[in-house]
C-alpha cells in the first residue's frame, strides 16, 4: 500500500503524529479515549495523503503536451529511477574519496536530467539513450568498483580501469545534461531570428 500512497517517510511522520495526538487529547484534554483514537486515525490517514510525494508531471496539461509524449517521458523516467537510486547508494559504499566523489557527481547529474525532463517532457527523446543505457551501466560500474574495493587484496589495475570508465561516463553524463539545455537554446535562437526579422520589417532595423 505504501507504494500507492508515497514512500516510507510520509507513513513514519503520520504514525508519529497520530501517536502524539491520541494521548494528548485523551490525557491532557480529557477527551474520551475512543474519540481521541478516531481523531488519531483521521490525522494518520490525512497526513499520509498530504505528505505523499508529488507524482511525475503532476499539474501539467497532458492535452497541451500530448498524452503520448507524456506517457513516453513517464515510462522512461520510471524505468530509469531504480538505476538512479542504485548509483546514489553506491557512492556511500566506495572508500576511495575521489571515486566516491565522481559517483556522487554522476548521481547529481542524473537527478538534474530527471528534473529537466519532468519540467519539459517533450525533451525526453533527447536523453532516451542516457536514461535507458548510460545510467544503468553507470550504476553497474559504480557497484562493481565497490565490490572490487571490498576485497582483502584489491586488484589495483582493475580499480584504475573502472575508475577510468567512471571518468568517461562523467563526460557522457555532462554531455546529455547539456544537450537538454542546447535544445532550449536552439528554440531561443529561432525566436531571436524571428523577432529580428519582424523588427526589420516593422521599424527598419
Amino acid at each position: 500500500m505504501r507504494n500507492w500512497f508515497g514512500n516510507d517517510w510520509n507513513w513514519i511522520v503520520a504514525g508519529i503524529a497520530a501517536a502524539v495526538v491520541v494521548p494528548a487529547l485523551s490525557f491532557l484534554a480529557g477527551m474520551p479515549i475512543w474519540i481521541a483514537a478516531v481523531i488519531g486515525v483521521l490525522v494518520f490517514v490525512g497526513l499520509i495523503f498530504v505528505l505523499a510525494p508529488r507524482g511525475l508531471f503532476e499539474g501539467l496539461d497532458a492535452n497541451a503536451i500530448g498524452r503520448g509524449r507524456l506517457e513516453f517521458a513517464r515510462d522512461l523516467l520510471n524505468s530509469a529511477a531504480p538505476a538512479a537510486r542504485r548509483l546514489e547508494a553506491s557512492a556511500t559504499q566506495i572508500s576511495s574519496k575521489e571515486a566516491a566523489k565522481r559517483v556522487r557527481h554522476l548521481a547529481e547529474i542524473a537527478a538534474d536530467v530527471f528534473a529537466k525532463v519532468e519540467a519539459n517532457p517533450e525533451s525526453a527523446a533527447t536523453v532516451r539513450r542516457f536514461l535507458s543505457y548510460y545510467l544503468p551501466r553507470a550504476a553497474e560500474v559504480a557497484e562493481g568498483f565497490a565490490v572490487l574495493e571490498a576485497k582483502r587484496q584489491p586488484d589495483v589495475t582493475r580499480l584504475r580501469e573502472v575508475d577510468l570508465v567512471l571518468t568517461k561516463l562523467e563526460d557522457a553524463f555532462v554531455h546529455y545534461s547539456d544537450s537538454l539545455v542546447d535544445d532550449r537554446l536552439d528554440t531561443l535562437d529561432t525566436e531571436l531570428r524571428l523577432i529580428q526579422a519582424s523588427l526589420k520589417e516593422d521599424i527598419g532595423r
